[in-house]
């Protein structure tokens, strides 16, 4: 090795390579048998798989004019991209929640809900049990704002008042 070469172990990590599961309080409404919040599982997915994620959510069409005809530029014809936002944050939500699992068979059929993409607002159907668990699951994925104590409380008195 030579001295202006630097040591590349330190990103050989094991934990690169796997999926780490964290847990994270639950909405107040949402009780255990043990009458406490029950306690989210979330997978901390990995940036390849939020990718892959989002990208099943992309259409690539080719741009038409209002008669039907393909638009050229340059001798190119121009391509138009659509993306499904919402749709693919909910997939995102249902693939790093493990506990309450919204791909299981059982509950799905409780919802009657034949697209995984429609489990959080079935499970969670009120706004601020949504909220909550939308921020904390993002929160976990490093794609939205660290969740405290005082974040929470905060909400709570939002809603009291």
């Amino acid at each position: 090795m030579t001295a202006n070469k630097k040591d590349l172990r330190v990103f050989m990590r094991e934990s690169a390579k796997t999926e780490e599961i964290v847990t994270a309080p639950g909405p107040d409404t949402i009780l255990g048998e043990d009458g406490k919040p029950v306690t989210l599982e979330i997978k901390v997915l990995s940036s390849a798989t939020i990718q892959k994620i989002n990208d099943n959510y992309k259409k690539r069409a080719i741009a038409v004019d209002k008669k039907g005809t393909p638009i050229v530029a340059n001798g190119e014809v121009v391509f138009r991209s659509e993306k499904d936002n919402i749709k693919a944050s909910m997939h995102i939500l249902v693939e790093a929640l493990v506990y309450p699992d919204l791909k299981d068979p059982d509950l799905m059929a409780f919802y009657e809900c034949r697209d995984i993409t429609e489990m959080p607002f079935k499970v969670f159907p009120r706004s601020d049990e949504f909220a909550h668990v939308n921020r904390v699951v993002m929160a976990a994925l490093g794609l939205g704002n660290e969740v405290t104590r005082e974040d929470k409380e905060e909400t709570l008195d939002d809603i009291k008042n």
